[in-house]
């Protein structure tokens, strides 16, 4: 089983020096640490491992050390930052694993890419040795990126001459979106084996400063300094500590404080159950940081985030995901406004910033996702986000026999119209309603509002609404036509429908991921006997079918 929970005294692979408005994140990859037997992390290399642990310091960063206004990423090995991807695992990995790791280190190098604008935390890579592949993304991810300028120090995405694939990690897209590199030195730089050193990359935007090799220290010390000072975040005395969740995994269910998940492989779905909370919200927000990492609003989106991480990289099989909630609407409701109402508190963005990366993973997960508004149910605000997620929505209508749990209801707050846009920076009602923006507005006047079935399937909120005679007929017929469909065919279909509207860097992205990578990691010229990622390291270079298709 992959656990994506950890803490700082079981990392392996990352160390970390505070200093006051200043973090170093160094990245020292134990060689031996890897996920799975039969391949070393050489050259500081990286498998999945590696990035649970690099996501797990983004996120504390943020909760536990809010002070850090500036991150210097460095190595902690002579003569290389990071070597990218561990090639060995690469070509030993199942094709669901080599997606879902491309996938979660996206997420990874999202999230710390917006820790300025989200968080007021700037990223700075100070790059001394080789960095290539997956360890020149690190550094793309980052605000500033600074190289030494010395014979052994360079950047490069050698993906494509050496091992047939593609830079997984959304390089290609960020050279391209972010740094705007021009389109003709792009396709150089992707070509070549040995990349870019010195001025050469800084006048092609690969990096933004090149240093000599004497003073590079002091002016990554410097301009860490500088950075922290234009800062324009507040200065924050104490963060909370994030201790390990409560999660409890049988053969059938995984079980958390505040989630319950059934697990039905002979049906090949998975129900998830998250509950409204049984106690009133905090008073206000000293109160609520008092709680620590028992917050309501944040246990539940920790929970939910592992949830999704767990069930993507250990359960493969289970195609279907169904959403379902219990909880009294109105307490939900005051824990949530709680958070709105007290907006410019650090911990109180934190949480929303949270809540907004949980739901992105979700838009993005590879599985038919389908949410049922049952009686009892608690899908307000940010939880009803999820119903705007999903690929379907069933809602039950009027009173069911011996059924005595208050009436369905869907309930809009202000955090559906802006708190937690999707990967397209848009909401999800706005891409709900792309042929109808007024639409959208004019659901404003409905905040608050407990929507019955009816009200909410007028207003579109739902796709079925079932009353007590057909309901668990139609819900049978749903889950059994759509785990019996390809699941090749379902992610693709999905991927598509999921993202209307606008382009961003972070929708092409995912996009290509799930198209390109997906493609291009199944193909022989890659993953063959043959093929490149086999051969790598051989001296023999890989056998290719050269029909273009």
């Amino acid at each position: 089983m992959i656990d994506f929970q950890t803490d700082p005294l079981k990392y392996r692979h990352w160390k970390i020096e505070y200093d006051g408005p200043v973090a170093t994140l160094i990245m020292d990859v134990d060689e031996n640490g890897g996920l799975f037997e039969g391949y070393e992390l050489k050259l500081n290399s990286y498998d999945l491992g590696v990035d649970i642990e690099l996501n797990d310091v983004v996120q504390r960063m943020r909760f536990e050390h809010p002070e850090v206004k500036v991150v210097v990423m460095k190595s902690g090995k002579d003569k290389v930052f990071c070597a990218g991807a561990n090639i060995r695992m690469l070509g030993g990995a199942q094709h669901s694993h080599k997606v879902n790791f491309c996938k979660f280190t996206n997420e990874t190098r999202n999230t710390f890419e917006a820790a300025e604008a989200d968080s007021g935390q700037n990223y700075i890579a100070a790059v001394k040795g080789a960095c290539a592949g997956g360890g020149y993304e690190l550094a793309l991810a980052c605000n500033h990126i600074m190289l030494t300028d010395d014979s052994t120090s360079a950047v490069g995405l050698p993906e494509v001459p050496l091992l047939a694939v593609l830079p997984g990690t959304g390089g290609l897209t960020r050279i391209t979106d972010k740094r705007k590199v021009r389109r003709d030195l792009a396709d150089i730089f992707c070509s070549i084996e040995e990349g870019i050193k010195g001025k050469r990359a800084k006048e092609w935007r690969l990096v933004d400063e090149v240093i000599p090799n004497s003073k590079f220290d002091e002016t990554v010390i410097a301009r860490a300094k500088e950075f922290a000072s234009n800062s324009k975040k507040p200065d924050i005395a104490s963060g909370i500590t994030f201790g390990p969740l409560n999660r409890t995994i049988t053969e059938n269910a995984v079980s958390y404080d505040l989630i319950e998940v059934e697990l039905d492989r002979a049906g090949r779905k998975a129900t998830i159950t998250l509950r409204g909370p049984s106690d009133d919200a905090p008073t206000d927000m000293a109160a609520f940081q008092a709680q620590g990492d028992q917050a309501y609003m944040l246990k539940l989106a920790r929970e939910l985030e592992d949830t999704i991480l767990h069930l993507r990289s250990n359960e493969n099989e289970l195609g279907l995901w169904i959403f379902k909630t219990q909880g009294d609407p109105e307490k939900f409701v005051a824990h949530e406004a709680l958070l709105a109402d007290n907006v410019d508190h650090w911990l109180a963005n934190e949480v929303q910033q949270f809540w907004k990366r949980t739901l992105k993973r979700v838009d993005v997960t590879s599985r038919s996702l389908a949410a049922f508004v049952e009686h009892g149910s608690c899908f307000v605000g940010v939880l009803a986000e999820l119903l705007f997620a999903v690929d379907r929505t069933y809602m039950m209508e009027d009173e069911f026999d011996d059924d005595t749990r208050p009436m369905a209801t869907i309930t809009l707050t202000d955090a559906n119209f802006g708190c937690y846009p999707m990967g397209n920076d848009i909401t999800r009602l706005q891409m709900r309603f792309l042929a109808d923006p007024a639409h959208v507005e004019s659901l404003k006047s409905s905040i608050g509002d407990a929507l019955e079935a009816e009200a909410a399937n007028e207003l579109g909120l739902v796709t079925v609404i079932l009353d007590d005679i057909d309901w668990e007929d139609e819900v049978r017929i749903f889950i059994e036509e759509r785990v019996s469909f390809s699941p090749d065919a379902m992610t693709g279909m999905e991927a598509n429908l999921r993202f209307a509207g606008p382009e961003t860097m972070e929708t092409r992205i995912f996009g290509r991921l799930t198209a390109w990578q997906n493609w291009i990691f199944n193909r022989p010229n890659a993953v063959g006997e043959n093929g490149a990622l086999q051969r790598y390291g051989t001296g023999v270079r890989g056998e290719y079918n050269m029909e273009r298709v």
